[in-house]
């Protein structure tokens, strides 16, 4: 009988039995059948795994690496005062002795590094784990040179080699691997580790059925979104306040310090630039020009390329704007803050920093220092946006006949009045008006408020429009007697199925 649900670095596990505890694997389903399915090659793989601080990379291929006959994971040592290439080659070689037969030996060069490790290596089913590579990197300028060197002259021919690249850095692995032409037609596989779907956040609940509403549900989520390592650290049976008053407001919480954390080891010294860009985001999305004019700065070609490391470290997200409408409009990008935990963090903590730490606000109600009102709906959003194709499950759509889904945004025109959709999912003949909202209680005023968009948009002929209300709330009585959305998701209901 299960005993304990809980979340260990990218999956969900289930721990069951009486006298011993049995990990089973929850989650990531796709990316372990892809990994697995590289043993069916008969050729060597070459795989790289990235993804935000904290998604469960490393998690994910040590389940993986279970399967093989051979798991050989060697890590990065992570920044810091003296920590160059020595140490990272001090590193290597004493994780290898540990795991293989060679002796601890002194190394001075990666190509030396990279050659005894492949003489340990032979046609057994083997999982090679180079964990956070940037990290092992340091102080090495010609580090990827040298691993496409060693790649090509030995690790290739091993044909039940898989071995993998991992990172949070994820930037770092874009920038030396992905773009670098040296590895052009090398990379077998290309892993972008997401948070979990709430369906798998769901699971976190499952040892306390139907005693978790909804509503505290999403007061969890809020804060961690769908990260496992922070669902790792919340208590099924503490209610949701007091669990996120532990982990936030409290000078020794997980939560306070991860912020810090996570911006020292991915964005070392340009930290300031990434935080202002992240903050100008809080409240809203903006344009590129709408970024560098909140931030004070000029439109440049390096501002390209911070937005680009944030996109790909799954804190911002790139939304390419569409059309709708008999004329087309412009196409206008937007960048969205996409990550919970940095939104409350930025809008809640940080402004408490001095206090926290200070210990004054130890034990006090969390009500009284967050407005869960003030965030909870603009969170709910970002949750149903980040679990968009979840909810295309839900209302019946195919995701293969999705032609756009998005937010959209129509902006005002001597010829068009300014709209903006939370969430629009066009097939070919169909477009989803997809609402969200959050209140203790939902009233009638939102079919108006939605027949006001959809009135603004000037629909292709031929186009069927239906109407979506995806809520956490109750539902006032003469809401449910209008009938005037098509379809009405509760959060509940893509907590279960999203």
């Amino acid at each position: 009988m299960a005993q304990i649900v809980y979340f260990s670095k990218g999956v969900a596990l289930l721990l069951s039995g009486e006298t011993e505890e049995t990990a089973v694997f929850v989650g990531r389903d796709r990316e372990l059948r892809m990994l697995k399915d590289l043993f069916q090659r008969r050729s060597a793989s070459l795989v790289l795994c990235r993804g935000r601080r904290r998604i469960g990379k490393s998690r994910l291929i040590k389940e993986f690496g279970s399967s093989a006959e051979r798991f050989i994971r060697l890590q990065g040592l992570p920044p810091g005062a003296g920590t160059g290439r020595r140490k990272q080659l001090e590193a290597f070689g004493i994780s290898l002795a540990q795991q293989t037969k060679v002796p601890e030996m002194r190394l001075t060069s990666w190509p030396q590094a990279f050659s005894l490790l492949n003489s340990q290596l032979d046609d057994r089913p083997t999982v090679v784990l180079l964990d956070e590579i940037s990290w092992m990197s340091i102080g090495s300028r010609d580090f990827p040179g040298y691993l496409k060197a060693a790649w090509d002259a030995e690790f290739s021919d091993h044909p039940n080699l898989v071995l993998i690249l991992c990172g949070s850095v994820s930037s770092w692995i874009e920038r030396n691997i992905l773009n670098n032409t040296g590895f052009v037609g090398r990379v077998t596989l290309t892993l972008t580790l997401e948070p979990l779907s709430l369906a798998y956040c769901n699971d976190f609940w499952r040892d306390a059925p139907g005693r978790v509403s909804s509503r505290e549900k999403l007061e969890f989520l809020s804060v961690t979104g769908g990260v496992p390592r922070y669902l790792e650290e919340i208590r099924p049976g503490e209610p949701a306040d007091q669990a996120v008053a532990r982990l936030c407001f409290n000078r020794e919480g997980v939560l306070f310090s991860e912020f810090d954390t996570i911006w020292s080891d991915l964005f070392s010294r340009r930290g300031p630039m990434y935080r202002s860009i992240v903050e100008s985001l809080v409240d809203a999305p903006r344009t590129l020009d709408g970024l560098t004019e909140a931030i004070g700065t000029h439109r440049c070609g390096r501002m390209g390329v911070y937005l680009r490391d944030l996109e790909v470290s799954g804190f911002v997200r790139k939304e390419d704007g569409f059309s709708v409408g008999a004329e087309r409009a412009p196409r206008q990008t937007t960048y969205r803050l996409s990550d919970c935990y940095l939104r409350f963090y930025l809008k809640h903590i940080a402004p408490r920093k001095a206090q926290i730490e200070r210990g004054l606000y130890s034990g006090a109600a969390l009500d009284t220092i967050v407005n869960w009102d003030s965030i909870l709906g603009m969170q709910l959003e970002t949750l149903v946006l980040n679990n968009a194709v979840g909810l295309c499950g839900l209302l019946g759509i195919v995701p293969a006949s999705v032609t756009s889904i998005g937010p959209y945004t129509q902006n005002s025109t001597r010829r068009r009045e300014a709209c903006q959709i939370d969430l629009l999912i066009q097939t070919r003949h169909t477009a989803w008006v997809c609402e969200v909202k959050c209140r203790s209680r939902i009233e009638p005023d939102v079919i108006a408020e939605v027949k006001e968009k959809i009135r603004r948009v000037c629909w292709p002929r031929g186009l069927s429009v239906r109407t979506v209300l995806v809520y956490e709330g109750k539902p006032s009585p003469q809401l449910i007697a209008e009938g005037a959305f098509d379809r009405m998701v509760s959060f509940e209901e893509l907590l279960t199925h999203a």
